[in-house]
Formats: structure tokens, C-alpha cells, sequence
């Protein structure tokens, strides 16, 4: 894994990567910037050069734990491009870097299986008291005035960055401790941070699928899979070639009807309902998964149980789930719900 580290000033980018360096065994390399340090960089240590040459590949997945106290200074490559090709050679190895500033020298590394950006940010205050710790004379307009020049000057791109990230951590710890306290919680190592399991990249997919959703009361996507293969997709609205919902095609969802009321009166097909008439019952088969970002209502889970489907996956809870969890597991149905 190869993560870089950028963040606002004084946000805590040394103090992650002494953790990752402390914690997990990461090696710390950085770019020759000849001198040059970027407002972003504000937290981060001297380098030493060393030639690419005297870079060894490694194949080991578990480097040795060293500490802070006889870590010798980082690499210094001459290049985005060097430092690109050092990491892809040695993959295996734990790598982080706080150099990577610019979304110019990000893009190269984000279509890398094994990149993790990670943007680190904090109450303004308290970045500012840490900062004063460092630049004494430093005043918070000051300060105010470097972050908004970091944010918002016209050719900045650290907004760039920001939207780059694939983890944001908001570090409003008091103390040190108690900020490697709340890193160990967010286990930064999960393998799901550079590639999502399966379970939550279906449930993404439904997700996706509901904002093609025009439902008046809710938005809600579907996802029939069967062996890890996506069978069909479904949202909720008005049957095909009936006005849509947001246009008045469903009386019930455009008037004052509360949820789970006057549902005879919905014209609305469920995301889930769909999604089972798109696949049908010879191509559903009895290994099925519905995922779903909703739990099923009631008549839904009829069908699922009629259809044959295996087990239902959903996000977010509904007021019919406990009804639902009934007609399911009375049906031989698995109901999961999957928190993300």
C-alpha cells in the first residue's frame, strides 16, 4: 500500500505518518523539491537524497517496525514519475509520503490499485493553537488569510485534492494519544479502502440506481445478483409509459398520504419489484441476492419470497421491517442488513 498524506496546515499530516511508520511499518519516502516547501507541507520534516539505484525492490508484505527515534531521514526521488515507478515496483511494501501536494503529482497515482490518498483536516481554532506552537508570532488573521488563499486563490487546485481523496479525517484530538486512538478505530490498513468487498460494491450499485429514481416519497435502487454477477437493476417509480412520479403520475406519492398509508392507491413499482421483473423467475434461480439500499416493504417481500431468491441485503431500515423479516424468513429468505 502506497498512501500519501496531504491535508490543511497544521492538521496533523506528521503525526499520521509517525503513526503509519510506528504502528504498521510504513517506510516514508518524498520528492526533491529543491528547497521549495508548499503551504501544505508546513508540517512535514527535512529529507535526505538517495539515488534511485540504491532502492531495493522489495517482496515482503510485512516490513519490519521501526520508530521515529532511528528513522532514518526519507528517500528523495528527483521525479512524480520516479517515485511513481519506485512504488509500482515494490507494491508489497508499505510506503507513505506528505509530497504528494498538487493534484497534478496526485493524478498519476490515483489509477493505482494500491493508492490510498487520505486528506486530514480539523477545527480552525485548534489548527491554529497548533500551529502557534511552531511560527510564534503567527496571528489568527494570519492564519485565516493563508487558508483561504490555500482554498480559494484561482490557481489553487488543493480543492482538487480535497475531491480526490478516497478518506477524509476530520482530526479534532486534544492530544496525540487520543488521536492514534481514533486512527486505530478506522483501521486504515482494511483492504476494502482500495478495493471495495463485494457486499458493498453491489450495495454502491444499488445506491447508484436509486437516483434514477422520480418517487415523490422516496428514492430507492435495487440490484438482483446470482454468483456475483448482476442479473438486472431497479428503482422505484410509475409503470413504463405512464406519467412519472414527480410529474403527477402517482396521485398517492404527490399528496398528503404519509408513509406506509393508502398504499393501494401507490402506482408506484418498488425498486425491488423491478428488478425481480426484469430478471425473471428461470433466471433468478435459487442462489439469488437482492440488494437493496432500502429494506423491502411488505409486498415486496412477497414477490421475493415467490421468485426464489436467496437472501436480501439492505441499507437503510423501513417501517414495514419487521413484517418483512417475517415473510422473509418464513419463505427460507436470509435478511442482512449491511451498515456503510
Amino acid at each position: 500500500m502506497f498512501i500519501a498524506i496531504a491535508g490543511t496546515p497544521s492538521s496533523g499530516k506528521r503525526t499520521l505518518l509517525e503513526y503509519l511508520v510506528n504502528r504498521y511499518g510504513f517506510t516514508q519516502v518524498g520528492l526533491d523539491k529543491k528547497g521549495e516547501v508548499g503551504p501544505t507541507d508546513s508540517d512535514s520534516s527535512a529529507h535526505l537524497e538517495v539515488p534511485l539505484s540504491s532502492l531495493s525492490v522489495s517482496t515482503s508484505s510485512t516490513p519490519a517496525v521501526t520508530t521515529i527515534a532511528t528513522l532514518p531521514n526519507p528517500p528523495l526521488l528527483p521525479s512524480t514519475a520516479t517515485l511513481l515507478d519506485y512504488t509500482t515496483r515494490n507494491w508489497l511494501s508499505h510506503h507513505v509520503t506528505l509530497d504528494l501536494t498538487s493534484y497534478e503529482t496526485i493524478e498519476p497515482f490515483v489509477k493505482r490499485p494500491f493508492f490510498l490518498l487520505v486528506f486530514l483536516d480539523g477545527p480552525l481554532r485548534a489548527r491554529y493553537e497548533r500551529e502557534r506552537h511552531r511560527r510564534k508570532d503567527i496571528t489568527l488573521d494570519e492564519f485565516c488569510a493563508e487558508h483561504d488563499v490555500l482554498l480559494n486563490a484561482p490557481e489553487a487546485d488543493f480543492r482538487r485534492v480535497v475531491k480526490a481523496a478516497t478518506l477524509s479525517i476530520c482530526n479534532n484530538a486534544p492530544t496525540i494519544a487520543e488521536f492514534y486512538k481514533h486512527l486505530d478505530q478506522m483501521d486504515l490498513l482494511n483492504e476494502e479502502r482500495l478495493r471495495p468487498g463485494w457486499d458493498n460494491y453491489f450495495m454502491t450499485l444499488a445506491s447508484l440506481a436509486s437516483h434514477r429514481s422520480n418517487c415523490m416519497k422516496r428514492r430507492v435502487g435495487a440490484l438482483l445478483v446470482r454468483s456475483k454477477r448482476i442479473l438486472s437493476t431497479g428503482y422505484n417509480g410509475t409503470p413504463r409509459g405512464t406519467r412519472n412520479c414527480n410529474q403527477g403520475g402517482c396521485r398517492r406519492c404527490n399528496g398528503s398520504a404519509r408513509g406506509g398509508e393508502a398504499l393501494d392507491e401507490c402506482l408506484c413499482l418498488h425498486a425491488e419489484e423491478n428488478a425481480l421483473l426484469e430478471a425473471g423467475r428461470e433466471r433468478i434461480g435459487e442462489d439469488s441476492v437482492l440488494y437493496c439500499n432500502t429494506c423491502p416493504c411488505l409486498r415486496c417481500s412477497v414477490k421475493i419470497v415467490q421468485t426464489g431468491v436467496r437472501e436480501v441485503v439492505y441499507n437503510q431500515s423501513y417501517s414495514m421491517d419487521a413484517a418483512s423479516a417475517m415473510v422473509l424468513r418464513e419463505g427460507g429468505v436470509t435478511l442482512r442488513q449491511l451498515l456503510i
